[in-house]
């Protein structure tokens, strides 16, 4: 694996999605700077899709995840919520944690390389992913 320019996935995002994450990465951008930043980038390189489109296997706001960590071989399965939804311990997180600004917009079988702040590598690949109801 190479850790030295990642090659991007495209990604997708809902209108409805992309217009509330872009309000909350600046809401939070000085409590989770780099976070925030990287969630700013990956709206603004996804193709952004109306909200009537049908989006089998991609990963929304609300969606249930599972992935793998590619480099301790993990499997895990999430939800992806706005912040104040988020509940560790119920599965629940958020799109300004690392792991969600990586997630959103992924379809099944897409991995992405990216670097967290703490400045460790990680790889994600998106195993299943089941839309809310």
């Amino acid at each position: 694996m190479s850790y030295l320019t990642p090659e991007l996935p495209p990604i997708s995002i809902r209108m409805c999605d992309a217009d509330r994450l872009r309000n909350i990465a600046e809401a939070a951008s000085d409590k989770y700077p780099q976070t925030t930043e990287f969630l700013a980038r990956e709206i603004d390189r996804a193709e952004i899709l109306t909200d009537a489109h049908s989006l089998p296997g991609l990963v929304t706001m609300e969606s249930d995840v599972t992935f793998r960590d590619d480099i301790s071989l993990q499997e895990r399965c999430v939800t992806l919520v706005y912040p104040e939804a988020a509940d560790v311990d119920a599965g629940k997180i958020s799109i300004l944690t690392p792991i969600g600004a990586a997630l959103i917009g992924l379809s099944m079988g897409q991995t992405i390389e990216f670097q967290t702040p703490g400045g460790r590598w990680r790889s994600l690949t998106v195993l299943k992913v089941d839309q809310p109801r």
